[in-house]
């Protein structure tokens, strides 16, 4: 981390003071908002007792998320192996 920086970041009404590449910043912010605009979603739509409740369901939200992306590219990467030896049986 040759070029950090500091900033501050609020999920669920809590600050937190986080050191980062200068590069990542635009992601962490984005990604810190899709967090928040989750956890108000989720209590729009859920009850809850409290800000962890809510936290909790958009950590197993991202979570899925992430799985059904990292499923979908070994699929696609089976796919390309598959068309890879179709390819290489005629040389």
């Amino acid at each position: 981390m040759q070029n950090s920086i500091s900033i501050n970041i609020v999920i669920g009404d809590r600050n937190y003071r986080v050191r980062i590449d200068a590069q990542d910043e635009e992601q962490v912010r984005k990604i810190s908002k899709q967090i928040n605009d989750k956890i108000v979603e989720f209590k729009t739509n859920f009850a809850g007792k409290d800000m962890q409740d809510y936290i909790s369901m958009v950590l197993l939200w991202f979570v899925t998320e992430q799985q059904q992306g990292g499923l979908a590219i070994a699929g696609i990467s089976e796919e390309l192996e598959g068309l890879e030896q179709l390819l290489d049986k005629p040389l």
